[in-house]
């Protein structure tokens, strides 16, 4: 299975400087190669390919000598993602979605390289990229997989990362006989069908008279001036300082879930839906909790040390009995379930667990293999 590994690189002054000017230099080639394309479809009605467009890129270099400063792959790569968004474009035409034409990039809006093959080395505590030099590199933890490409990012803050996409072999756990079901919640951000809980952290509450102080700053201060462009990197930061510690804790849950539990049935949730509500106080909150990412990491983590993720139809699942398969009618702001059928009384999140762990291993049953390709990745 594909995995990456991401670092934090800590440059040099020089070094930030041939970073930034080097990200510079991809975007006008994503710029230059996706105007040449739309004006050959315009003027010819007819699309030019990958290999023309790479082509071009050696006229370029032979104008543009600063272009040798950058590894060749990356230009090609650069090319690539033109061209992938080109054919994401037609997709979506074919599919009739909003098409969404391939856009330029704005000075600053051109974040990432990538070093398909060659063009680095990791050289002891340092990581050696062409035309950049050795650049320090935070190793947190070993690379314990074949290195696919490296791809180097910036941040919104600015500072840079290491991304090794790597192939990596299954690291199957010892199997269990526990299964579980999850409902996942806003006053509660996850109830198992066991029982257990996982609390609800407000990943924004402890930042957000920070972030509320800085946006009333920047909202004073006069656009492109020197102390408005130091409000929003702050921003930035405070903004940043939120996301590590929403990602940090999906990470650790996610590890210590797939560690446990065999099975896991999730509810398939249409967030972005759930995101449209009129109250903007739920929609705040769903984005805070960040569901998609925690079952996301949870999948990863199951497919790699052969556990099972499911998903399942939500609908019913908190009204209906997990005892005797009722239909308990219930309004939001009642937290208990209580059925008057076969007397059945508990929390109403752990009722909902116990049905999606139902359907989960239902479906399992009924389609053994279908089910879990198209759900533990």
């Amino acid at each position: 299975m594909r995995m990456t590994y991401k670092y934090r690189l800590f440059p040099t002054s020089a070094q930030r400087t041939k970073l930034e000017k080097m990200l510079e230099l991809c975007r006008w080639v994503y710029n230059d190669t996706l105007a040449a394309r739309k004006n050959t479809y315009e003027q010819t009605g007819k699309s030019i390919s990958l290999y023309d467009t790479n082509k071009l890129l050696t006229e370029w270099k032979a104008a543009k000598p600063i272009l040798k400063e950058v590894h060749s792959q990356v230009l090609q790569n650069v090319q690539e993602r033109v061209d992938l968004a080109y054919q994401a474009f037609f997709r979506r035409v074919k599919t009739g979605e909003e098409p969404g034409f391939p856009r330029f990039k704005g000075r600053g809006l051109y974040d990432s390289f990538t070093f398909k093959q060659s063009g680095f080395k990791l050289d002891g505590d340092k990581l050696s990229l062409s035309k950049i030099g050795s650049v320090a590199i935070k190793w947190h933890r070993p690379i314990c997989a074949t290195i696919k490409t490296l791809t180097i990012q910036r941040d919104a803050v600015g500072n840079f990362y290491a991304c090794f996409a790597c192939e990596c072999e299954s690291q199957p756990l010892e199997p269990l006989p526990n299964v579980v079901g999850i409902d996942l919640g806003l006053t509660t951000f996850a109830y198992f069908s066991d029982g257990n809980q996982i609390e609800r952290r407000r990943w924004m509450k402890k930042d957000a008279s920070d972030i509320a102080r800085l946006q009333r700053q920047k909202e004073r201060l006069a656009q492109g001036s020197s102390e408005r462009k130091k409000v929003i990197k702050a921003l930035c930061h405070a903004y940043d300082r939120v996301a590590n510690r929403r990602r940090d804790f999906a990470h650790q849950a996610s590890r210590k879930l797939v560690n446990q539990y065999q099975i896991i049935a999730f509810e398939k949730l249409d967030i972005q839906a759930m995101q449209s509500s009129d109250l903007k106080t739920i929609t705040r909150g769903i984005a805070d909790v960040a569901w998609g990412q925690f079952v996301q990491f949870t999948a990863y983590k199951a497919a790699n040390a052969g556990r099972t993720v499911v998903h399942v139809d939500p609908r019913g699942t908190t009204q209906l009995c997990s005892g005797c398969n009722a239909i308990v009618p219930k309004t939001l702001h009642v937290r208990i379930h209580d059925c008057p059928h076969c007397g059945l009384k508990l929390h109403r999140d752990h009722n909902a667990a116990l049905n999606i762990l139902a359907r989960g291993l239902a479906g399992l049953k009924a389609d053994p293999v279908g089910l879990v390709e198209a759900h533990a990745l």
